[in-house]
């Protein structure tokens, strides 16, 4: 049994690997089991041995994997309803394409924010070895001053004193938040609670809605093509929305949907509760009158689940400057920490 989850990129194989095997008309046991040989990843291929033993048991894949506990609720629940609706293929690859994608992000966040982490950190010694060691000699020096000299160039030292310990305790609070986000992007469970910091931000606020819009019109359009009714399918959708505006605007339109004195229908209800954009909302209902709409839902989750990416790849892109400006102070306040002391010391001797 696995103690934590998969990355993404272990879910992305794990899926993508069956799917492309279910596409092959090999039984899903078979895939299992073939997918376990082809990887040497030690513990992917024991998340996979303890699939396959379930499987060869009688059991389904998504309690399989539920029960290796390597694997989101979000997905475990996709593949059960996949399975209900006879379209685990389907599922499973968008769940690959989800997962992949995901793992791409935080590859990028990663990359944007480690090396700049790396020199925020020698940055913090630096300005630590200045304010210790140097700005200390400084004062003794200022000690053994006396008459005008003292009088004429103190002020700068205590300008530089101010200047070195605001600069060291501002730079040391960036470097260690910045490397707890890079560790946290690498576990499943870590990437939970950054999207909870996400989501309170003004800046990725926007990009975590849409995400988990995508998530539950995805979760939605498989239940209904499940043949689960529209009410249930709400329901239980809404179980997978953390996003605590969308699930206000969620658990509002289901509550509109079984309204006893004026019930509305799946697309009426998410209209009027606006838990899509307008131009969205009238798609659905289109898609509905034709009776496709598990299909424009399928469609719809894959818009937003584009845009969302797009709005965070906009935010990372504006990672690296903004570590570079800040680097850009950080030196700036090194120097001038050092250089005042000396500058009131000649011009006091000048």
């Amino acid at each position: 049994m696995a103690d934590t989850m998969l990355e993404g990129s272990g879910i992305s194989a794990f899926c993508g690997g069956v799917a492309v095997m279910l596409a092959a008309g090999i039984q899903t046991e078979e895939a299992v089991f073939m997918l376990s040989d082809e990887r040497e990843d030690s513990r992917f291929r024991s998340i996979c041995d303890s699939i396959y033993k379930d499987l060869a048991e009688g059991n389904t894949l998504s309690d399989a994997m539920e029960a290796t506990r390597a694997f989101p609720e979000y997905a475990t629940a996709m593949v059960r309803a996949g399975e209900k609706a006879g379209r685990l293929e389907q599922v499973l690859r968008r769940l690959d394409q989800y997962y992949e994608e995901e793992d791409r992000t935080y590859a990028k966040l990663r990359s944007s924010v480690s090396y700049p982490a790396a020199l925020l950190g020698i940055m913090s010694i630096i300005l630590l070895f200045t304010v210790v060691f140097i700005l200390p000699v400084f004062i003794s020096v200022y000690d053994n001053l006396t008459g005008t000299l003292t009088t004429g160039s103190f002020s700068n030292m205590r300008i530089s004193i101010a200047i070195g310990w605001a600069a060291l305790i501002v730079t040391l609070l960036f470097t260690i938040a910045v490397c707890i986000l890079t560790i946290m992007s690498r576990t499943e469970n870590g990437r939970v609670k950054l999207v909870s910091v996400f989501e309170a931000l003004p800046f990725t606020r926007n990009s975590m809605y849409q995400l988990a819009l995508s998530r539950f019109t995805s979760a939605l359009s498989t239940y209904v093509s499940s043949g689960v009714d529209t009410e249930t399918a709400m329901r239980t959708s809404a179980e997978f929305v953390t996003n605590k505006k969308l699930r206000a605007k969620v658990m509002k339109a289901y509550e509109t949907m079984v309204d006893s004195s004026n019930p509305r229908s799946l697309a009426q209800a998410i209209a009027e509760n606006e838990v899509f954009e307008p131009l969205y909302a009238r798609m659905l209902m289109v898609g509905t009158e034709t009776g496709s709409s598990d299909e424009m839902l399928s469609r719809l989750s894959q818009t937003f689940f584009e845009d969302a990416l797009e709005h965070i790849d906009q935010v990372i892109d504006r990672v690296e400057p903004l570590f570079a400006g800040f680097l850009t102070v950080a030196v700036g306040a090194t120097l001038i920490t050092v250089m005042l002391p000396l500058i009131g010391i000649m011009r006091s001797i000048g």
